[in-house]
This record gives C-alpha cells, sequence and structure tokens, in this order.
C-alpha cells in the first residue's frame, strides 16, 4: 500500500520537519542582512507555527457494535501485532476518546469520571486540572499493557434512573430501548465522561489526533462533543454495519451530529464495515461483490453523499491479515481503498490548504522584505548622484550640501506629526475591533442567554433566543470587517501620500475578511441547533445540562473570536511595521549622506573612496535580491505537488 495513510502521514510529517529548517535558515540569512525587522520575523513565526503545529484531527464516529475500535486498530496500531483499543463483541468505547501527543506529558491514559456532568464546567475547563483525572502510566513498548490499560474506555457501572437523568442518560417520555437495564432496575452507563491518551505513536507525534466517539445515547448526552470537537475534525469517518446497512439509530447520528459542512463534503468518509460477515460460501465471488455494492449504493443514497465517499472493508480481516503479513487476504478486507480514501481526501486536502496558506505567507514576506532592499537602492542612487555631483566641486558647496541635508532631514522629521495622527486613529478603530471580539463581548452574549435558559419551566423560546444570539454574533462580525475597511482605506491613503512626498514603497496588505468567521458561525449554530428540538426539552430543563450546553458553545465561539484577532493583528502589525521600517531606513539615509558629506569636507581623496563605497553596496544588494529570490522559491516550490516528492527523497537522503 505504497499510498496508504499512515506512509502519506509520515511523509508530510518528514516534509513538515524540512519546511520548519528552510524557513530557520531563511531567518538567520535575513538576520544576517538587517532585513529582519518586527514584521518580517512576525510573520515566519506565524508560518514556522503553521506548519509544525499542524494538528489533523480524524473523528471515528458510529453507533454501537459497528467495528468502529477495530477499524482503529487496523489502519493506526497493526504494528503492535495485536489489538490495542478494545474491540470484543458488544459495546466497547463507551466513552469518547481522544489520542494523541503531547511531549510535556509523559505516556499516560487520563480519565475523567462521569460525575463531572453534575457540574458545569465544560471539557475545555476540565483539561486545566488534571488533578482531577484517573490517571495510569503507559509504557509504550509493552502492546499488552496498552492494551489492558486501554480497556478502561469501556469499564461501565450501575446507577438509578435519577442518577442516568441527571447525568444525561435518560429521558422521561423518549424511547429508551438503548439502555440496559438490569433486573433491580439499575441502568448502565459509561465510567467515564472522557479520555485522553497520549503516547507516541509516530503519527500522533506528527500531528495526528485521533477521536473514537461512541454511540449514539453517549453522544448526545455531551454537547461539547458535538459542538467544538466534532466539528474542528479534518475528517469525519462515519462507520456503519456492511450486513445491516443504515439502521434507524445510525441515521439518527448522521443527521443530528454529523452537521454536514456546505464547505467540502469531502471531508467524510462512510465506511461499511464486516464485509467478511456477506462471504457466504455458497455465493459466488461475483454475487458477494454484487451485493456489497448494492449496499454501498443504498448506503450512498440514504445518507445523500456520493457513492465514491463510501467504503466497505471488513476491519477485523484487515487487521488479521497485516498482523500475518497475509497480502491476499488484506487486498480482500479492502482495508487498503479506505487507507487511499484518506490519504486523498484528508491528507491530500490538508496539504493543499496547507500548501497554499505558506505559499501565500512566503509571497507576503518575499514582498515585504523587497520593499526595504528596493528603497535602500533608491537611497544608494540618490547618495550616488549626489557625491558624483561633488567632483571638483569646493568647499562652499559642499557646505551648501551638508545645509540641504539637514533641511530635508527636519522636513522629514516634521512630516512625523501627520504619521503620528495616523497612528492614533488606526489604534483607536484597532481597540474598537478588539472590544467587539474580545472576552467581555463574548461573556455579555453567554450571559444573556444562560438567563434565557435559566427561566423555569420548559424553554420553548430557546430556539429564538440562540437565533438572537447568533444573530448579534454576526452582526459584530460585520462591524469588524467595516473598522478593517476603514483602516485600509484610511492606510492606503497615507501610504500613497509618503510615497509621493518621500519616494517610499508603501502597500497595504489587502484588507482583511471575516468570511472564513462568518461561514465558522453558521455552522456552530447549525451543530448546537439539534440540542433545541422537542426532543431535548426535558434535558434542557435540566440547568446542570444547560449550563453545559452554553459552556460548550462559549468554548468554539471563543476560538472563533481568537482566530479573527489574530489574523486582524496580524494583518495590523503588518502594514504599521512596513512604516516603521521604511521610516528607519530614511533616518539611516540621512545619517548616512551626513557621514559622506563630512568625511570628504575633510580628506581630499573621500569624494572618489565614497562613491566606490556605495557602487559596492550597490552591488552587495543585487546580490542579496538573488538570494532572497532563491530562498524563497525553494520554499514556495516545496508546496507544489510534484515538488513535494522530491522533498520527501531529500530529506530521507
Amino acid at each position: 500500500m505504497g499510498n496508504s495513510f499512515n506512509e502519506k502521514f509520515d511523509q508530510h510529517g518528514t516534509w513538515r520537519r524540512e519546511f520548519a529548517l528552510r524557513l530557520k535558515l531563511l531567518a538567520q540569512w535575513l538576520k544576517d542582512q538587517d532585513l529582519l525587522d518586527a514584521s518580517v520575523e512576525d510573520r515566519l513565526h506565524r508560518l514556522e507555527a503553521k506548519v509544525r503545529v499542524d494538528k489533523v484531527m480524524v473523528a471515528f464516529v458510529a453507533e454501537f457494535s459497528r467495528g468502529k475500535s477495530e477499524l482503529i486498530n487496523a489502519i493506526f496500531f497493526a504494528d503492535y501485532g495485536r489489538r490495542i483499543m478494545p474491540a470484543s463483541a458488544g459495546r466497547t468505547t463507551m466513552c469518547p476518546t481522544e489520542m494523541g501527543y503531547d511531549p510535556e506529558v509523559p505516556p499516560c491514559l487520563r480519565l475523567l469520571p462521569i460525575e463531572s456532568r453534575l457540574q458545569p464546567q465544560s471539557l475545555m475547563e476540565w483539561r486545566m486540572v488534571p488533578e482531577k483525572w484517573d490517571r495510569t502510566d503507559l509504557d509504550v513498548t509493552n502492546p499488552r499493557q496498552l492494551a489492558e490499560a486501554f480497556a478502561k474506555v469501556a469499564e461501565t457501572r450501575r446507577v438509578t434512573q435519577d442518577e442516568a437523568q441527571a447525568l444525561g442518560f435518560w429521558q422521561e417520555g423518549k424511547d429508551q430501548s438503548g439502555a440496559l437495564t438490569d433486573a433491580q432496575g439499575l441502568i448502565e452507563v459509561p465510567k467515564w465522561r472522557h479520555a485522553l491518551i497520549n503516547i507516541a505513536h509516530p503519527l500522533l507525534k506528527q500531528g495526528l489526533i485521533i477521536l473514537d466517539t461512541p454511540g449514539l445515547n453517549a453522544i448526545g448526552a455531551e454537547p461539547e462533543l458535538t459542538v467544538s470537537l466534532i466539528p474542528q475534525a479534518q475528517a469525519i469517518v462515519f462507520i456503519l454495519a456492511a450486513d445491516t446497512g443504515v439502521t434507524q439509530s445510525d441515521l439518527s447520528i448522521w443527521r443530528e451530529h454529523l452537521v454536514e459542512d456546505d464547505r467540502d463534503t469531502s471531508t467524510r468518509v462512510v465506511v461499511l464495515n464486516k464485509i467478511d460477515t456477506l462471504w457466504d460460501a455458497l455465493d459466488t465471488p461475483l454475487q458477494v461483490q454484487l451485493q456489497i455494492e448494492g449496499q454501498k449504493q443504498n448506503t450512498a443514497s440514504m445518507l445523500g453523499v456520493p457513492a465514491g465517499q463510501v467504503v466497505a472493508v471488513s476491519a477485523q480481516k484487515g487487521l488479521l491479515a497485516k498482523v500475518n503479513k497475509d497480502a491476499a487476504l488484506l487486498e480482500r478486507s479492502c482495508l487498503g481503498a479506505l487507507e487511499d480514501a484518506l490519504s486523498q481526501n484528508i491528507m491530500g486536502r490538508r496539504q493543499r490548504i496547507l500548501a497554499a496558506a505558506v505559499e501565500r505567507g512566503v509571497n507576503e514576506l518575499r514582498g515585504e522584505t523587497l520593499r526595504v532592499v528596493h528603497m535602500r537602492r533608491g537611497d544608494l542612487r540618490e547618495q550616488l548622484m549626489e557625491l558624483k555631483g561633488l567632483r571638483g566641486k569646493n568647499s562652499p558647496v559642499i557646505k551648501s550640501m551638508r545645509s540641504r541635508i539637514v533641511q530635508e532631514q527636519a522636513e522629514f522629521d516634521a512630516g512625523g506629526v501627520k504619521i503620528h495622527a495616523v497612528r492614533s486613529v488606526h489604534l483607536k478603530l484597532l481597540r474598537e475591533i478588539f472590544n467587539l471580539l474580545g472576552p467581555g463581548s463574548l461573556k455579555r452574549e453567554m450571559a444573556q442567554l444562560t438567563a434565557a435558559l435559566q427561566q423555569k419551566g420548559f424553554k420553548l423560546g430557546i430556539k429564538r433566543a440562540y437565533g438572537e444570539t447568533f444573530e448579534r454574533l454576526q452582526a459584530n462580525l460585520r462591524q469588524v470587517q467595516a473598522k478593517g475597511l476603514e483602516i485600509h482605506a484610511m492606510l492606503k491613503a497615507t501610504f500613497l501620500q509618503l510615497n509621493t512626498d518621500y519616494g517610499f514603497s508603501l502597500q497595504v496588505p489587502d484588507e482583511p475578511l471575516v468570511d472564513a468567521y462568518l461561514q465558522d458561525l453558521a455552522l456552530i449554530e447549525r451543530s448546537h441547533v439539534q440540542y433545541l428540538s422537542l426532543g431535548n426539552v426535558f434535558r434542557l430543563a435540566q440547568n446542570e445540562f444547560s449550563e453545559r450546553l452554553v459552556r460548550a458553545l462559549s468554548t468554539r465561539l471563543r476560538m472563533v473570536h481568537e482566530l479573527a484577532l489574530s489574523d486582524i493583528e496580524a494583518w495590523s502589525k503588518s502594514a504599521a511595521s512596513q512604516l516603521d521600517v521604511q521610516l528607519r531606513e530614511r533616518r539611516r539615509n540621512f545619517v548616512r549622506r551626513m557621514e559622506a558629506i563630512d568625511r570628504i569636507a575633510q580628506a581630499s581623496g573621500g569624494l572618489d573612496e565614497r562613491i566606490e563605497e556605495v557602487s559596492n553596496r550597490s552591488a552587495d544588494l543585487d546580490q542579496v535580491e538573488i538570494k532572497l529570490a532563491e530562498l524563497t522559491n525553494y520554499l514556495i516550490q516545496m508546496t507544489a505537488p510534484e515538488r513535494f516528492g522530491i522533498a520527501m527523497n531529500e530529506a530521507a537522503g
């Protein structure tokens, strides 16, 4: 499987490390050339962070007993030679389980007790208090110990109906056929609310995060899972059983919790698992294949996805084949087709997005640096003409030249008052933007929503309250857009005037856009509305559930606001830094011109030496421009699809 997901992800990790190294080399070279100003340095840091901290979350979602954990074993953990995630018959993963890698944390399994649901804190807040989690240290070299530790995610406990209702696993008046009740009337619920696994698996070290989710009953009881975690996943793998096809509970998960993102439907891969149950010895291979194809077509039709996004596999046979190195069984399991789909749909898409962002960032960085180089070249041309004009001139002429430079400098400094006024307006508008998207504004919105939720009785008007909240949030973003355009127009006019008056090469970055964040808000609203239906009216009547709902929403919205502010801050810094750099360069130029005049006045041979020195500096700038093009072109070439493979080979060599 030369194009398997594992190999593709491994290549992606190698490319990221190589690219980050090249960025460091560029940063050092810019520093050596005195071209590493605050804006360029900030761009480099953002580019490096984008590449190095590029996380890819794959969420595996299914009803119980669809073979989800076995599929994770087959794709990611077959190298251990045994099952790592619990995958026995019946219910296995009882709580949402995140697998990732944090070098600051030792290998361990952390489990949050289910009782934490009785308190209003969100999962994000619980992550900040590790001492509240049950922790088991892991020996990553011991597959048996790993498997025994991971088995804890399947643990359950029995509670009364009242306790189950308080925990979110029981609703009066709703079909509870999925609930497991014993002879004493006690209901089986998960022992743990959430699991975090931190291990140095090669793929996890490179930024992969695996989210393993439980069945419908558990998913619906955890707002943060469907409001925040699943929507943030770069890909959703939705697993069904090939022998049963799409059941009613499967359809409920798909419609209620896997809110489709209109921007890109390719992020969802539907897996028909357990095709080995259709391998009937009495049927011919062709009959079996036709039956599988029929199930794929029916599944695609019921879920409303293209048939190409439905992949039929046998996770159990695929794992067995990998462990036993049985190529024929591996091919029959069709696991390779799923890995190809994951590598193309997830990694291919992720690489395209990252490559486009990186190419844009490198081009902006190069453009910003070139403006400084061109300004230095213009200043050198002016100095050269000035110095050549002094040939054969007497002392009074040289003194007159000195006076003219002093006057130019004074006029330039006087223009600083206008620049200061523009800066003041710029900062005022930025403060207004930060007030619109800052934590205070969001806190006020969430307080209003909480007040609506805390009304006594059934919250029949809650959907309207949510709608009004999102309308205000969207209006805030549009105000941010308007203020950004106001800053852009002001800077554009100012930069044009400065370019005309002083020969600057200032260029305002493209105006900041908030369209992507408005789309994020729409997606969050759609993923949240599912909880506001009549079917959830009993849950909403519980203050604990309502508070968890608002906290989950608040966490997700805060992330959107912080990203929007980060983009606007970077945009603003880029524009302001350009001005700072060119003002500094012009002041340096005044100093150099004065030094040249003084040296010429003090030594008769100083003029020719100075002319030669300025000419050499101009030639040096030519080399700087050539080297800048070389270094940045290499980075851009690394983002091309055909170049990607070359980068891999070089890094491996």
